[in-house]
């Protein structure tokens, strides 16, 4: 074969390779907007966004898939008692296509990919209850009365419908307080677990893993008291960051480990002005070994509390677990740049491993709500009215972030703004994902900046953009 017959068949293959390099170099992203006006909500634009040399002098998002942070395991939200009654007292139809729309991920699916659970009531319950009551001055230390109970009405079967659609879900257990049996009030509200019941609590964790796996439910994780330092709430507990402390080392951990349970155990589960409560556990080496890491909610504090609590225990994990989002009933805008700001950037970017808000699913009223203490103005992602959906300012948030970034992935570098906050991920299966708002008085012109070439993107004033490629 000689030299021009090697050449004249070798150049189809480099005309591939070369076609190759220069359809990856220009490959489009698509962009998924919700504009402030609602006249976009969560919705994919036509626009076709290429790389392509930067020629301009606006700023520019840069965004690094070599330099990563945290893995992600999801995003979503808590799947309350409250919000498991309307969804499985609607029809069957009606049920399936929400929760279809809620837990995929094709079409225009958001792939909720994380739920919390309440273990027993919380204040979104109809009525107060845990797994073991008992009439007034009678107790159960043995536990012979425990039953899952009123979760088997709705918690569960909703949940069986959920992991039908996504087996691989993540799942949070938190309890609002113990049996009042257990309790130096002996009341659902407020009050402390009496030391004299802490291994009994503990079994009764337990037992709650134990039960719900049984129901085909694996609770992947569990915190040890949602809101530990308010006992206002009905059911709530008090329990500060010494009694958290001990009930780990001296009894939930060994009951743990001799059931063979490996479900995370999850510190604190509450505000982000006291990253000194889970530092202070986890200071103790023979606590620290039974904890996977902490949890926090942003009622009270700032987000950057996280990252604190990471530079103190690097090898700890972060969890956003609650943050209640809530928007006026039919007001003309959406302020979609408020949670995906605070939560959805702010979480992710100071080393949270998901966010999830609070809460799924209440009617139009905002119940059920418990007496002396539930939340009656706590909006659910989606309003449930009947057979009737309405999408509020929660699902939205989740939305810009659950379809695309699933668990697996892991944050990367991208440079932040004041105006222009935003995060960016690498999926398992190699796309970039980058989350931006507007948070500034008027719309913006930015790029987004990737292996030395760069879309030009503009955000109207308090949109959000998720940018995928």
């Amino acid at each position: 074969m000689n030299k021009n017959t090697r050449s004249f068949l070798l150049w189809p293959v480099l005309l591939g390779a070369v076609t190759m390099t220069y359809a990856q170099q220009t490959a489009p992203a698509s962009l998924w907007l919700t504009r402030a006006d609602r006249s976009a909500l969560f919705e994919k634009q036509k626009d076709v966004l290429i790389f392509k040399p930067n020629t301009n002098k606006d700023f520019t998002i840069t965004v690094n898939d070599k330099q990563t942070y945290q893995p992600i395991d999801g995003f979503g939200f808590a799947l309350t008692g409250g919000s498991a009654m309307h969804i499985i007292r609607m029809s069957a139809d009606s049920r399936a296509a929400l929760l279809r729309e809620l837990f995929a991920t094709n079409g225009n699916n958001i792939g909720v990919s994380y739920i919390r659970l309440s273990i027993g009531a919380s204040d979104l319950n109809e009525k107060v209850f845990s797994y073991d009551d008992m009439p007034i001055g009678q107790t159960d230390p043995s536990l012979k009365h425990f039953d899952l109970g009123p979760d088997k009405q709705d918690v569960i079967p909703v949940m069986k419908e959920i992991l039908a659609i996504n087996p691989a879900i993540k799942i949070l257990g938190s309890p609002w307080s113990p049996p009042a049996w257990m309790k130096t009030n002996e009341d659902t509200r407020g009050g402390r677990l009496k030391p004299e019941y802490y291994n009994t609590y503990a079994k009764y964790l337990v037992k709650y893993i134990q039960g719900m796996k049984a129901h085909g439910i694996t609770i992947d994780a569990i915190t040890i008291q949602n809101e530990p330092l308010h006992p206002g709430n009905n059911p709530s507990l008090l329990m500060v960051a010494p009694d958290e402390g001990d009930f780990i080392k001296n009894n939930l951990g060994p009951a743990f480990k001799a059931a063979g349970i490996k479900t995370k155990i999850i510190i604190y589960d509450h505000n982000a002005d006291r990253p000194d409560y889970p530092i202070s556990i986890l200071n103790d080496p023979a606590t620290r070994n039974y904890v996977d890491g902490s949890g926090f909610h942003l009622y009270g504090g700032n987000i950057d509390a996280l990252t604190e609590v990471h530079n103190a225990h690097p090898d700890k994990n972060l969890y956003f677990t609650e943050q209640m989002v809530v928007e006026p009933e039919n007001k003309a805008t959406i302020n979609i740049v408020n949670p995906v700001k605070r939560l959805i950037i702010g979480a992710t970017r100071n080393w949270s491993r998901n966010v999830l808000e609070w809460n799924l699913a209440a009617d139009p009223e905002y119940k059920p709500y418990t007496d002396r203490g539930g939340c009656p103005m706590c909006q659910g992602a989606v309003t449930i009215d009947k057979n009737e959906v309405k999408r509020n300012l929660a699902y939205y948030s989740i939305a810009h972030a659950s379809k695309f970034v699933r668990p697996g992935s892991v944050r990367i570098a991208s440079n932040n703004s004041d105006t222009l906050p935003n995060v960016a991920f690498k999926t398992p299966d190699g796309k970039k994902v980058l989350i931006v708002a507007n948070t500034s008085g008027g719309a913006q012109d930015f790029n987004i900046s990737y292996q030395g070439k760069a879309i030009a993107a503009t955000l109207d004033k308090g949109s959000v953009g998720t940018y995928i490629w």
